[in-house]
């Protein structure tokens, strides 16, 4: 989508009787079982959240947030244009901004200063005004809500976007378990032994959770994240939700300096679903992310290679954690994607793997 065909009209142009559609779309779920460079114990599948239009999984659940807010509007506060707001220097002000564009609505994204130029890029084909800021994302939030407190609220309704901490949003997430269960249908739903997923703030995790509860699946959740962003192990140990002073990964997005309460809660309740956790180098997340390109021509972010991890370098991590695995089982690995990775990424990702082979 370029800039030349992106809209900025505002929501004037939603009336009372518009009835919204979600903006997300079903993604494919593809088994990878027999195109793997190492033979698993099981079927695997991905389901192939880079189909969604901003890229990431991140669509479903900001989407979710987005289109009950704008319901709101239209029902109650008619007059207001409606304006969205988000703080983020990746996928989540991209779904933000697709967002916007989606409903004809405004849109700012506050991005800290060494955001990517192909993401404010992104940003602006959406028609979204961008604001530079500081130096993390915790910095351009302050900024964004700083804003956000001088909005003239007789005229406008905002609705802010965080990345990850709405129940809303983990409402939206839970759309991708309803999607599994209906691909595998329900013979080889009795197959399923659990999904796999990236974790950082734990948004996509909370969803997954709770559709896997809603949809009475009774299978494991296995999250990976890197050693480098350890939140939510560290807020195992500390048996409550903590802040790290300093998150320093490949994996940037995965790089939050803390995880939800309900992500922890959800953890340490065994009774439907059991949750498992490891920790694993970022080197392995490049690792996944190249054997991915190479296996799906695709490109996807660290964060989302953290995952794949298990399909490709990591697959000790199966046989670990889902116990004994059968032939005929099914284990799904959620492909979050991303879209602050480009092909030029992968030529740095494979440069850092063959340093780091070399020093081996």
């Amino acid at each position: 989508m370029s800039s030349t065909t992106a809209t900025t009209s505002t929501s004037e142009n939603l009336q009372p009787s518009t009835k919204l559609v979600q903006p997300y779309v079903q993604t494919s779920l593809t088994e990878v079982t027999d195109i793997l460079p190492i033979k698993p114990p099981c079927r695997v599948f991905f389901k192939n959240e880079l189909e969604q239009p901003s890229g990431s999984f991140k669509l479903r659940g900001i989407g979710h947030l987005v289109h009950k807010s704008i319901e709101n509007a239209i029902a109650n506060h008619p007059t207001k244009k409606i304006h969205v707001f988000a703080s983020s220097g990746g996928n989540a002000g991209l779904a933000a901004a697709y967002l916007a564009y989606f409903y004809k609505v405004k849109c700012t994204v506050v991005l800290p200063v060494i955001s990517k130029p192909v993401v404010q890029e992104k940003l602006r084909s959406y028609g979204a005004e961008i604001i530079l800021f500081g130096n993390t994302i915790n910095e351009a939030d302050k900024h964004l809500k700083n804003l956000m407190n001088s909005i003239d609220l007789d005229s406008i309704y905002p609705v802010y976007c965080h990345p990850f901490n709405n129940p809303l949003i983990w409402d939206g997430h839970s759309s991708l378990v309803d999607e599994v269960c209906s691909q595998l249908g329900p013979e080889e739903l009795g197959s399923l032994k659990g999904m796999v997923c990236s974790v950082g703030g734990g948004g996509l995790y909370n969803g997954i959770y709770q559709g896997m509860k809603s949809n009475k699946v009774s299978g494991d959740i296995l999250l990976i994240e890197t050693k480098q962003a350890p939140t939510l192990s560290e807020s195992i140990e500390a048996g409550d939700v903590i802040t790290l002073k300093s998150v320093n990964s490949m994996a940037t997005s995965l790089a939050c300096s803390y995880t939800t309460k309900q992500t922890l809660q959800y953890y340490h309740d065994n009774s439907v679903v059991q949750s498992k956790l490891e920790l694993i180098d970022d080197i392995d997340a490049l690792r996944a992310c190249v054997a991915f390109s190479k296996c799906c021509k695709k490109t996807v972010e660290p964060a989302c290679g953290a995952a794949l991890s298990v399909a490709y370098n990591k697959i000790d991590l199966l046989y670990k954690n889902f116990g004994h695995l059968q032939p005929s089982d099914i284990v799904v690995v959620v492909a979050c994607g991303g879209s602050c990775a480009t092909d030029q990424d992968l030529a740095t990702f494979e440069q850092i793997i063959r340093k780091s082979d070399t020093k081996l």
